[in-house]
């Protein structure tokens, strides 16, 4: 399936098979600052509940919590401009919310790719199977190698193309983001032949992880290189471009990464809703004192109220004028 949407001033092509997307403004050379027409993207909270109950969730999740109900997800789909390209579902356990493989379909039914992150327990060959079947993408948090590296396994082996690690990069968890890069590109362990790539996550100190730290920027650049000089696949979150960019500064290959590289796109090109149906810039806002949430269900004009609304905008013209660097966490050392 190829989704366009064509404008005078903002434009994109999107592949749903193969995870393809290309924007452009007026000429193809112009990049425009934000999608007047609603987000490309949708982050969206489908539970809270997570027996990991990890020391360093920014969410602060525990194995007790909510789920968002199908009947509510429709609600909120539909409310979207077509606009949208695909939907990152956030889940702790994934069979917490037992809605999960409805909203899937639902996604899938609306032309709308659903993608989403496991913490890798609690799987069984069904749900490997229909994580395949429906989802363009998953990923798995590294929280422990076994359980990560058996899961990118096993989806692998279904076929699946676009399977992710996602690694909280922080102080405390540098020696376990070198400790994959190692894996992969030595190919010591057979497990991740099948990893389409390794994302490095920058630690907002939010939640339980307020007390953990940033890595250094010679860390940062020391994992890059090594990645870039083995031809291994990485990836960063949003939050992490223009620590990216200057780590490869002197790179020969400089405007190429540059290209590819996106810096925060929240209010800009995508959103946040969490599970109970209020949205924020991204998630690392929900809480902060500076914003207040806009409840997405009592909307009538996703543009108008929602893209548009006041906080919106607070937020929207806040990162612009930041150069689309995160305007709200430290994340230098």
């Amino acid at each position: 399936m190829i989704k366009k949407f064509c404008s005078e001033n903002y434009n994109y092509v999107f592949n749903a098979e193969n995870g393809y997307f290309a924007r452009w403004g007026k000429t193809l050379e112009d990049n425009p600052d934000y999608s007047p027409a609603g987000p490309e993207i949708l982050d969206l909270e489908l539970s809270t509940i997570c027996h990991r109950s990890c020391s360093w969730c920014y969410k602060s999740n525990t194995k007790s919590g909510k789920n968002m109900s199908l009947e509510t997800f429709k609600i909120i789909l539909d409310k979207f401009p077509k606009t949208l390209t695909q939907v990152a579902l956030g889940i702790g356990d994934v069979d917490a919310n037992p809605d999960l493989w409805g909203i899937m379909e639902y996604c899938r039914s609306k032309n709308v790719v659903p993608n989403i992150t496991i913490n890798g327990e609690r799987m069984t060959p069904k749900y490997y199977d229909l994580l395949s079947y429906l989802c363009g993408a998953v990923a798995c948090s590294l929280y422990d190698k076994d359980t990560c590296y058996n899961a990118v396994n096993k989806l692998a082996l279904r076929g699946m193309e676009q399977v992710n690690v996602h690694c909280l990069l922080s102080a405390e968890t540098f020696q376990v983001c070198l400790d994959i890069l190692v894996d992969k590109i030595f190919g010591i362990d057979k497990r991740l032949e099948g990893l389409n790539a390794i994302v490095f996550l920058r630690l907002k100190q939010k939640g339980r992880g307020h007390n953990m730290h940033q890595v250094t920027n010679a860390q940062f650049k020391f994992l890059v290189d090594i990645a870039l000089a083995n031809n291994t696949r990485i990836g960063f979150d949003s939050c992490s471009a223009p620590h990216f960019l200057k780590a490869i500064e002197s790179n020969k290959n400089y405007k190429q990464f540059e290209m590819m590289t996106e810096p925060c796109e929240s209010c800009c090109f995508s959103y946040y809703i969490n599970v109970d149906g209020i949205g924020f810039p991204c998630s690392f806002t929900e809480g902060v004192r500076s914003y207040s949430g806009v409840n997405i269900l009592e909307a009538n004009n996703f543009i108008k109220e929602v893209w548009n609304h006041e906080e919106t905008l607070k937020f929207r013209n806040l990162l612009l004028n930041n150069h689309r660097s995160c305007p709200i966490y430290n994340l230098q050392r």
